[in-house]
């Protein structure tokens, strides 16, 4: 978990805490830019003139193949394809159709674990756990297991962060994602050792070969990275041939890409059902886009890749009230009526408008002195409302000024600047986690820049801005449109 910060009453402290504050990244919340070269077809890796695919993929083929899977006239196959492997079509694909079908025996989730031989002693593990645990123990049973030809074909690591050395961590110093890989590898340590002690050591007749972290860590990374979610009754589920399937960011829209959906009208089986998004020509590779919605950051914890589209890079900021504000009962009540908490995180994207609940909650966290009178009872149904507009000249600059100054503070954390990074990101040959540590530190750089640049532009306009006291007079009909005081003279 990363430390969070709080905006304390002396501005001195609650500077200090928001510069804290933006060297560190919540968890959890989480390849390089794809450039697609041309792709094999599965044809021309089978042709006599190029040479055969390695065994493990031509033996998974085979398998899926004797299961009924795929067959000679299936839409996809697996192929070699740039990224290591991925589905190819064997011939013009529509966009919307169907490529692939893989019915419920084929999934490998917590059920999966339930109705095997250590379903019994994985209960009351978390989904994740058990499947981990399940598919280590497939991986170490090699030939006897039954889930071999898929496990062969898995990858040993990905570029995922969690698998950088410490050398490749030093190139992403200061960002929120280093703290983020941190947290993320402390907590599959803790989840590995609780599971060591409660299931894998009390057990030895069915985990006979030792389990190390390093196990643990390649598991995590796997489901990560392959793993379907936010289907109907299915929140971790590995299908063994679909997850073959590589995301594209030139593809905008996560619709028409898979289901889970009934086997036929007459049967109660469940079939996961791959669609393409997007008309494909015969000879190149099937693509989704994996979500929308993930910023780089989380991309390259999951997956291993980041992209060059500027919404991608964000920036989390946590905001905390301190418990030591005299104030603190007041203040969490209000956030909390509000849809808040003590905590509140509010991520920020690059080119977007910060989110519109983050000035209102620093005007209430930065609340102090004359200020104060709005944490009073009577304004408890209208104060939120109050907070969306400016409060106080001092209350504004306050914000405008530490939110700068953290800014500031972040930005001397990295060890290169944004036009260092651009360069670096000009050479073709740049290593591929290399590459994701340039674009990650340069986007979270461009968004602290946003940021800061959005508080300095309304430090300078403070003297404009209209703040409660005069709105107040106006409601009253004691000030001008020009916030002038109206004196009645008695007749």
């Amino acid at each position: 978990m990363a430390t969070l910060f709080s905006l304390p009453l002396s501005s001195s402290a609650f500077l200090s805490s928001l510069k804290n504050s933006l060297n560190q990244s919540t968890f959890p919340r989480n390849k390089q830019t794809l450039h697609f070269k041309t792709p094999l077809s599965v044809h021309s890796l089978l042709s006599p003139e190029s040479d055969p695919p390695p065994l493990a993929i031509q033996t998974f083929w085979q398998w899926l193949s004797s299961e009924g899977i795929i067959s000679s006239k299936s839409p996809v196959k697996p192929g070699i394809v740039p990224e290591g492997l991925g589905l190819v079509a064997q011939r013009n694909i529509a966009r919307n159709e169907v490529v692939l079908e893989v019915p419920k025996k084929f999934w490998i989730n917590p059920d999966t674990v339930s109705g095997s031989v250590i379903g019994s002693v994985c209960g009351g593990l978390k989904p994740w756990v058990s499947v981990a645990l399940f598919l280590i123990r497939e991986k170490k049973l090699g030939d006897d297991s039954k889930w071999r030809y898929y496990i062969d074909i898995l990858p040993e690591y990905t570029d995922s962060t969690i698998y950088w050395s410490e050398e490749e961590l030093s190139e992403i110093q200061g960002t929120q994602l280093l703290s983020t890989t941190m947290g993320v590898k402390e907590y599959v340590q803790s989840e590995f050792e609780k599971v060591e002690e409660e299931v894998i050591l009390p057990h030895k007749q069915l985990f006979p070969f030792p389990i190390t972290f390093d196990d643990f860590l390649w598991v995590f990374g796997i489901l990560k990275s392959r793993a379907f979610s936010r289907l109907r009754g299915q929140n971790l589920v590995l299908i063994p041939l679909a997850d073959l399937i590589n995301h594209s960011p030139n593809i905008t829209t996560e619709e028409y890409a898979y289901e889970i959906k009934g086997a036929g009208l007459f049967s109660r089986d469940l079939l996961f059902s791959l669609r393409s998004p997007v008309y494909v020509k015969a000879g190149e590779q099937v693509l989704i886009q994996y979500d929308l919605d993930k910023s780089n950051a989380e991309l390259a914890m999951d997956y291993g890749f980041v992209e060059s589209r500027p919404e991608r890079n964000a920036y989390t900021l946590t905001l905390q009230i301190s418990e030591s504000d005299e104030f603190f009962g007041d203040k969490l009540d209000i956030a909390e009526s509000n849809g808040l908490s003590e905590t509140a995180y509010f991520d920020i994207t690059l080119g977007s408008p910060l989110p519109p609940a983050m000035i209102p909650y620093l005007r209430l966290v930065a609340l102090r002195g004359t200020d104060a009178f709005l944490l009073e009872s009577i304004f408890r149904n209208a104060v939120w409302g109050h907070l969306d507009l400016p409060v106080s000249r001092a209350n504004e600059e306050l914000i405008c000024q530490v939110v700068c100054s953290a800014c500031n503070s972040a930005l001397a954390g990295y060890h290169t600047t944004i036009e260092e990074d651009e360069k670096l990101m000009e050479d073709e040959n740049l290593d591929p986690r290399l590459r994701i540590a340039v674009g990650i530190r340069a986007g979270e750089k461009k968004v602290l820049q946003q940021i800061e640049g959005i508080f300095k532009e309304r430090e300078l306009e403070l003297n404009e801005l209209e703040y409660y006291q005069e709105r107040r007079l106006k409601d009253l009909g004691l000030a001008g449109e020009l916030g002038e005081i109206i004196f009645w003279e008695p007749k």
